[in-house]
């Protein structure tokens, strides 16, 4: 139970333990106050003078009064609090991702229930579930699908899509220009010299991995390059082969350069390279999609198309706290700006790969 055990009042002072939670009523009894004034003090909402706070505020310290948040959401119909559903908290891009949200909540006096869904269909709209039987003022998700964005809206949640777009309701969203991250990436490896560029992307019908896959084909176009199909591996989230399948690509079609759309396929090639014994940049170039920790840290780094994957969480969060604010306002759509951050595993290609096949 929330709240401290406290004692019934007699004579004016608390005495004997009674097995009861707290409430603004004991605290405005022991500051000498109202209830109201009570509520007003411990909210931070509406006057109450500064003896009289600091009464109230000594007392609730004292007796180890806390909130009663369901009591609260049964009475205002909802709650100061909001569901946040990523795809894998195991990725540092979406771990960064929900630390910008939860500072923007915090700001705004709201809390953050996170969970991860792995980008599966059923549980995302599991949790949609939860967050409706919470009564959540709202849900921010990385969205795996439309249908839990739609059950949201249909009981009446705002929702704010982040990263991709896949509501077939109207929602607020906020997104990276993908294509132009593809087409950036591409772009720097053919400027370079390379014509073989292998494109590893997610196998997935998602905004942001079609954005990416538009911009390698873009690049391509601009140069007057023709692709060869036989460079795109799409690849599904965690698949067990997806390094024998990039090794593959190594064998078969022998690129000189790789573009992985995303960062675990980056680590994913990174690895493979490696166990070859191939060398970054002077026998395969390597651009990854996100600046996450470990491509600045390795040698040589990794030439990365950076995301602001925090100020992506908070605009994601302001957007949804001007939802709770106005209702009825137009819903808002924002597309951050990614940068190419250019590092040691990219250079012009010398030796074609395929001296290097055993």
């Amino acid at each position: 139970m929330a709240g401290r055990l406290v004692s019934v009042r007699e004579g004016g002072g608390l005495v004997g333990a009674q097995s009861r939670q707290v409430t603004l009523a004991d605290i405005a009894r022991e500051a000498g106050t109202s209830a109201s004034t009570a509520s007003r003090a411990l909210s931070g909402r509406g006057y109450v003078s500064p003896p009289a706070r600091d009464r109230l505020l000594e007392a609730a310290e004292r007796l180890g009064y806390v909130p009663d948040a369901s009591a609260r959401t049964l009475k205002q119909r909802t709650s100061r609090v909001v569901g946040v559903a990523v795809s894998d908290l195991g990725n540092q891009f979406y771990a960064l991702l929900a630390a910008g949200i939860e500072q923007t909540l915090r700001e705004a006096d709201y809390q953050m229930v996170l969970v991860s869904d792995n980008s599966d269909r059923a549980q995302e709209l599991s949790f949609a579930r939860t967050f409706l039987a919470m009564r959540a003022a709202g849900v921010i998700m990385t969205p795996a699908d439309s249908a839990a964005a739609s059950l949201l809206a249909r009981n009446g949640v705002d929702v704010v899509e982040v990263d991709r777009q896949l509501a077939e309701v109207p929602c607020d969203a906020v997104v990276i220009d993908n294509e132009e991250g593809g087409r950036l990436a591409t772009a720097h490896l053919l400027e370079l010299g390379h014509r073989r560029i292998g494109l590893l992307v997610a196998d997935t019908d998602w905004t942001t991995d079609a954005g990416r896959l538009a911009g390698y084909r873009s690049a391509h176009a601009e140069a007057s390059v023709v692709v060869d199909e036989r460079l795109i591996l799409p690849i599904v989230f965690h698949a067990p082969d997806a390094e024998q399948r990039i090794a593959a690509l190594l064998d078969e079609h022998a690129p000189t350069a790789i573009f992985a759309a995303n960062n675990q396929l980056a680590e994913h090639a990174w690895k493979v390279l490696r166990v070859r014994g191939l060398r970054l940049a002077q026998d395969v170039s390597l651009v990854g999609f996100d600046d996450v920790a470990w491509t600045s840290m390795v040698d040589p780094g990794i030439t990365v198309v950076a995301q602001p994957t925090l100020e992506l969480g908070r605009r994601a969060a302001h957007l949804l706290l001007r939802r709770i604010a106005d209702p009825g306002c137009e819903p808002g759509f924002e597309c951050l700006e990614p940068t190419l951050v250019v590092r040691g595993s990219t250079a012009p290609p010398t030796t074609p790969l395929a001296e290097h096949q055993p």
